[in-house]
């Protein structure tokens, strides 16, 4: 890794300690924006194509028209690592409507920007992993999907993970578990869910509020590979209680296991022999698969 690190500023490499960003963005001003974590493994970046993708999904969904095409921000996302030297690292694609003060897009001058940078992240310390998190359900609830569509990413709706969030930490948990508007199983506060039970894999579904995480399908394929059955029902925490097992996944969290939930033992109270598994095929899959940075 080269001593010096960059960032990406619309397209241009600029040294980190250096970089600004526009007093007026919309972004900073209103939370207008939307953004992608993605992972380098190995100097292979993880799923680069699918995390375009939904960016550009998600700006089209905000009416947000990027400067560049989808190739050359992967292209640009590719040269940001390259320049920080990370084989092992953490993306982070941010983007906001552009410049302007006022409410109205209409007075934004310009582009949209586009910042991109690569750094170390470990959401969760080590033993998280080998112990398991223990979760608290949160009482801030999930954005309803009418309000806005859980798979636009964008940067505003996130003051609401947040909240939940900190909420979790002033319990003294690891992680919260978010509930939909009518109680329902939803998603941690950064991370999907998924519940072991009677040897099936279990997880909440998209259409009831919950963000469609890139790890979360990578998970189902892992799965579905190795024979094992994957569903999709509605759940409520009954169902989360009396889980065999538990485990989170997400980009920044990777596939990591719960073993208590609200004061309750989840199985043995340890990490199973599922979860277990498909953190190993996980892992091994990261370090083989992706787009060469280097």
């Amino acid at each position: 890794m080269s001593g010096q690190q960059f960032v990406s500023l619309n397209g241009a490499l600029v040294k980190k300690e250096e970089a600004v960003i526009p007093f007026y963005d919309h972004g900073l001003l209103y939370g207008d924006g939307l953004f992608e974590g993605i992972r380098v493994y190995n100097g292979l970046v993880f799923k680069l194509d699918e995390h375009v993708a939904r960016l550009y999904y998600s700006a089209k969904a905000l009416n947000i028209n990027l400067p560049a095409p989808p190739q050359a921000t992967r292209e640009t996302i590719l040269e940001t690592v390259r320049a920080n030297g990370h084989r092992d690292g953490y993306i982070r694609v941010t983007v906001t409507r552009g410049t302007g003060l006022g409410l109205d897009p209409k007075h934004i001058k310009g582009e949209a920007n586009v910042y991109i940078s690569c750094e170390q992240l470990a959401l969760y310390p080590p033993e998280m992993y080998e112990d398991g998190l223990i979760v608290a359900t949160v009482s801030t609830r999930l954005p309803s999907p009418d309000v806005i569509d859980p798979r636009v990413k964008c940067t505003g709706k996130y003051i609401n993970n947040i909240m939940a969030k900190a909420e979790a930490n002033r319990s003294g948990a690891g992680e919260g578990l978010m509930l939909t508007r009518e109680g329902y199983v939803g998603e941690a506060t950064g991370d999907n869910i998924f519940l072991v039970k009677g040897g099936q894999l279990l997880t909440p579904p998209a259409t009831i509020g919950i963000l469609q995480g890139i790890t979360r399908d990578t998970v189902i394929m892992l799965a579905q590979a190795a024979g094992i059955s994957v569903s999709e029902p509605i759940m409520t925490q009954y169902d989360v209680y009396n889980a065999d097992e538990v485990f989170l996944t997400g980009t920044a969290a990777e596939v990591i296991p719960a073993v208590e939930f609200d004061g309750r033992l989840i199985g043995d109270g340890k990490p199973g022999p599922m979860t277990r598994q498909l953190m190993a095929a996980f892992r091994e899959h990261t370090r083989t698969t992706g787009v060469p940075a280097f």
